[in-house]
């Protein structure tokens, strides 16, 4: 699993069960509510700054996920994906990423068709079984609760940059 984590250029992610933690929350006039976890934007703008590309493939459409991810430099973002492998389609042509150095993190069976084609599969705890069960590897943390920030743990370990960007961070 390290030697897939070591050849990731790309990184995608689904919003719902993967940054947040799935729940929807509407208030009294309808707005729409999500809840990010803020170790996660860390550790995407730390693998954003090693090279990897970041992306967002969504079935929904939301202004709060365009905010997040103009506040995490995240200019590849799909969002009202009911087709997610168009999507990605879309994203390959953007970028010129080949599968295998692909990662992608989803929960559900809609994003089971891109998990079958990329290099790295991940899912979360409280995703469905059928996805779990067919990514090579499952966080250790759920969807909302620092996921994406083990995912990116992971890349930064397998690709030497996790102690350099811990060492940023201690005093000399």
């Amino acid at each position: 699993m390290l030697a897939r984590a070591a050849r990731v250029r790309l990184l995608a992610l689904d919003v719902d069960g993967v940054l947040t933690d799935g729940r929807l929350y509407f208030d009294n006039a309808g707005n729409e509510m999500k809840a990010f976890h803020t170790g996660d934007g860390l550790g995407l703008k730390t693998l954003q700054a090693t090279g990897v590309t970041l992306a967002l493939i969504t079935g929904r459409s939301s202004d709060i996920v365009t905010r997040r991810a103009a506040a995490l430099g995240i200019r590849h973002v799909y969002q009202g994906s009911d087709n997610k492998l168009d999507a990605w389609r879309d994203l390959q042509a953007a970028t010129g990423i080949a599968d295998d150095d692909c990662a992608y993190a989803g929960d559900d069976w809609i994003d089971l068709p891109i998990l079958s084609r990329v290099g790295l599969a991940i899912s979360v705890p409280n995703g469905d079984e059928a996805v779990r069960k067919r990514a090579h590897w499952v966080t250790p943390r759920a969807g909302g609760e620092g996921a994406a920030r083990d995912i990116c743990n992971l890349l930064l370990a397998a690709q030497g940059h996790l102690d350099p960007a811990i060492a940023r961070y201690l005093p000399s």
